[in-house]
């Protein structure tokens, strides 16, 4: 009979690698970043050096906006995303300590709602939340002088900074400004509505020859996304900035944790 060749043997499978404590710190700490908007809720996951991991992901700002109804949504919107150490959030009105004190193009359930605690509950991670134009300023300013951010999208969000430093909460666009309405009424999306794409822009226009006077920033940058429709000549002192800002700006939220190199 014809000998009958060795079983071959199997070829081991090495076991995956582990990371060492250097490889671990260039991938981590990844950060969520939320910006809760008056039209729409966006995620997206950043890492180590403030950069995007993934695609922007986006869903409609439930109605009626209620806490209860917007978090359950970014439940659903947090599980199409990667993994993360840490959570930033941006959120339209008035914070403070991670309680919101205002939403006012949101729901009135708002007022003195601990969103870093409920948002902590459901990721179990540390969160920091600040005003949303604060946190898309933290994504474009070049931290020199006066500089200003203005949001146009539900309403106006505003944000100041000095040399790098954040003045919190400037609700400018609640200020009265033309006759009995605010900035907010002047410019916001249901003005855009009821004048017309060029109407509105010459409403933003008389926004800036206000503001520039009065704060003397350094530079302005016009965000949200409606900045996007005007149609003038800008100052040489302003920028649109991409809409994104809003979400890469979380990253400067834990600035003071930097990650080592």
């Amino acid at each position: 009979m014809p000998k009958q060749a060795a079983p071959k043997q199997a070829v081991p499978v090495p076991s995956p690698r582990k990371k060492t404590p250097r490889e671990t710190r260039a991938t981590t700490p990844r950060t969520l970043a939320i910006d809760i908007g008056g039209s729409g809720l966006k995620a997206l996951v950043l890492g180590p050096q403030g950069k995007a991991l993934d695609e922007r992901q986006r869903v409609k700002t439930p109605r009626p906006a209620t806490p209860k109804a917007v978090l359950a949504a970014l439940h659903a919107l947090i599980k199409t995303l990667g993994d993360f150490e840490r959570v930033s959030v941006g959120f339209p009105g008035v914070v403070d300590d991670g309680v919101t004190r205002t939403a006012p193009n949101l729901h009135p359930d708002w007022a003195d709602f601990d969103l870093g605690a409920e948002l902590h509950k459901m990721t179990k991670r540390p969160v920091r939340v600040l005003n949303d134009a604060g946190v898309q300023g933290f994504g474009v300013i070049e931290g020199k002088g006066v500089e200003m951010v203005l949001t146009l999208g539900t309403g106006m969000g505003c944000a100041l900074y000095v040399d790098g430093k954040y003045v919190p909460n400037l609700e400018l666009a609640h200020h009265p400004f033309h006759g009995k309405k605010t900035y907010e009424d002047y410019v916001g999306q249901a003005a855009l509505e009821r004048v017309g794409k060029k109407k509105w822009s010459k409403h933003v226009h008389k926004v800036l020859e206000q503001i520039q006077p009065i704060w003397n920033p350094r530079r302005i940058y016009l965000g949200g996304g409606n900045a996007r429709l005007i149609d003038f000549e800008l100052p040489k002192n302003v920028t649109v900035t991409d809409n994104v800002a809003g979400l890469l700006g979380g990253f400067a939220l834990w600035k003071d944790e930097a990650v080592d190199e």
